[in-house]
């Protein structure tokens, strides 16, 4: 728990500074708030006619008459306006520091996480990322913001009070640390009751995330097959759990407070019994009786604080625990070193020898490797999971290869950083992923700098012109959610008119039409034929019918490339191939046999 605080802490990063010039107004604040108890105490011996030689000490320690309160009121007085004065500097500059921390911390775990690779995100639900940048992130602020405020100097006030108590009378003194460790004993056993419940509370807490998410993201197959009531039943159990989980947690933290309340009470009793006693024997006075019943009150207040400061630093540790585990997680591919950017490449791509697998068993490609000049089209080809698009996600550095060279323009990729080398490769998916945002927005992300005539040339290469114009807000309609604003064709169109307004030397079709009706198709090939020319083209199909007119075409079977050559060669050789091709042709004879008049 300790080191999980000193890492909120370190967190402060830039901030540290005037993280330290709290820490000494908080001690400075600490010190001048005993000032007024002990000033307090001895105004009421002087009063009283009963100034003992503790007592006079101290008024000639601030320069003061034994006899004469007025120079010990003008002490309290300017120890209050310090007080006053720092506590104003706290309070104004915590706030300051714990908010613009916040946002620091939070724009760095953002880019962090924007960064780790796409099994990262394939694993772990963009609910539950999202419930862990926002919670993690209010969580140091609240304890940023508590420890510059109170927790820092409760602290140093026990630290300072308990030795100063014995200074003043070690009798009543023992009461207050007696006080100190039924508190810290209270206080253990509680933090261990309730340790495991409360990372099981933050685990119930991602799941009701997560599930809402899920189902707001699906909100359209939820509707259609009535899963409305069904969805919202799997919240409640959900949130039920919740509770469940919640309340004996909070049993035992209400357990502390009454506790807390009970010592209060108690512990003033015993300093009045204990100092009429001692009073009686001409061992304290009046006034360190009014004093030390002033120590109590504020040793139980800040106790109560640290007792806080225990309790939210545990209860925010399981949130902060997964904050740091996605924080932690490092990226499996990053830039090295001495990696350079090389600028705009020509486009030449030679896999040699290139082999990767994702659990070190079984190979997901194994020995691949060709050449594919600049401006040449190669399609990959075979079964689902046979290993071509993890060879195309290791061109991109997706992943790197546990053995072999990936080459662009005669130079390792790993050499590239990879914004150059990402930088020289577009990509359009299989599902046009957009954003939220106008279209223009959207295609700006192949070219942030584009002009408007930029944008209206990719869209007329990609044949999204017509459908653009035709809105009302033309290039700022908003493409909402995913896109869902827009059809699958009209989507895809963008897809296509963002990587031609990148203008990438190397581009990657995976499996760009495969979710089209026939019609929407070939508008689509027609875009893909513009933004194909003078790049090298690596095209994942499994309709043959679209790599027809590709330059080398590879058979993948069990991470392997099986199979090489044009089209007609492949069909020639009689081998999968020529299977694969004559089985979709047969389907296309006989749904032509079966519309033919008879």
């Amino acid at each position: 728990m300790i080191r999980l605080y000193i890492r909120v802490l370190e967190l402060l990063g830039k901030e540290a500074r005037l993280g330290w010039l709290l820490a000494i107004a908080n001690l400075m604040l600490a010190v001048a708030q005993f000032a007024e108890p002990v000033l307090f105490g001895r105004i009421v011996d002087v009063l009283s006619g009963n100034v003992n030689a503790s007592a006079a000490n101290f008024s000639t320690m601030v320069g003061a008459a034994p006899n004469s309160p007025w120079p010990l009121l003008a002490a309290w007085v300017a120890f209050g306006l310090i007080t006053i004065a720092i506590s104003a500097y706290v309070a104004l500059h915590a706030d300051r520091l714990a908010h613009r921390q916040r946002q620091a911390v939070l724009t760095g775990y953002f880019e962090h996480i924007m960064q780790l690779p796409l099994t990262f995100h394939t694993g772990t639900h963009s609910g539950r990322l999202m419930k862990v940048m926002l919670q993690g992130t209010d969580a140091l602020w609240r304890l940023w913001l508590s420890f510059f405020r109170e927790h820092f100097a409760s602290i140093v006030s026990l630290v300072v009070l308990l030795p100063l108590s014995l200074y003043i009378n070690w009798r009543l003194a023992i009461l207050l640390f007696i006080l100190c460790v039924v508190f810290t004993v209270l206080t253990t056993v509680v933090v261990r009751k309730t340790f495991s419940m409360q990372n099981e509370v933050e685990e119930q807490y991602s799941n009701l995330s997560a599930r809402a998410s899920d189902a707001l993201g699906n909100v359209a197959l939820v509707q259609s097959f009535v899963r409305v009531d069904a969805e919202v039943q799997g919240l409640r159990g959900i949130a039920s759990n919740l509770l469940a989980a919640q309340m004996p947690v909070l049993s035992w933290w209400a357990l502390v407070t009454v506790m807390t309340r009970a010592s209060t009470t108690i512990t003033v009793l015993a300093i009045f019994t204990v100092g009429i006693v001692l009073h009686s024997q001409g061992l304290t006075s009046v006034g360190e009786i009014v004093m030390f019943v002033s120590f109590a009150t504020m040793l139980i207040q800040k106790l109560e604080q640290v007792v806080s400061f225990i309790n939210s630093v545990f209860m925010e540790a399981p949130r902060l625990r997964e904050f740091f585990d996605v924080l932690d997680a490092v990226p499996a591919v990053r830039d090295r070193p001495d990696a350079i950017d090389p600028g705009r490449l020509k486009g030449l791509v030679e896999f040699q020898d290139v082999s990767f697998s994702y659990d070190g068993k079984r190979p997901a490609v194994e020995d691949v490797t060709f050449t594919a000049l600049p401006g040449q089209t190669f399609a990959l080809v075979g079964e689902t999971g046979a290993g071509k698009s993890t060879a195309i996600a290791l061109l991109h550095r997706a992943f790197d290869p546990q053995s072999g060279v990936i080459k662009i323009d005669g130079m390792d990729i790993r050499g590239m950083t990879l914004a150059a080398l990402r930088r020289n490769i577009g990509v359009v998916f299989q599902e046009a992923l957009l954003f939220n945002r106008s279209i223009a927005e959207n295609l700006r992300v192949g070219k942030p700098d584009a002009t408007e005539d930029e944008l209206r040339a990719a869209a007329a290469g990609a044949q999204a012109l017509d459908f653009i114009e035709r809105s009302d807000l033309k290039f700022e309609t908003n493409a909402g959610e995913r896109g869902r604003m827009l059809s699958g064709g009209e989507r895809q169109r963008l897809s296509i008119a963002r990587a031609l307004l990148k203008d990438p030397p190397i581009l990657i079709l995976d499996e760009a039409t495969s979710a089209l009706d026939a019609a929407t198709e070939a508008k689509v090939n027609a875009a893909l034929d513009t933004v194909m020319k003078g790049r090298t083209t690596f095209v994942i199909a499994h309709r043959l019918s679209t790599i027809r007119n590709a330059t080398r075409i590879l058979v993948f079977g069990n991470g392997k490339v099986i199979e090489s050559g044009t089209f007609d060669e492949l069909v020639a050789h009689g081998g999968y191939f020529a299977g694969l091709a004559k089985a979709q042709f047969m389907v296309q004879s006989t749904t032509e046999a079966a519309s033919s008049p008879g």
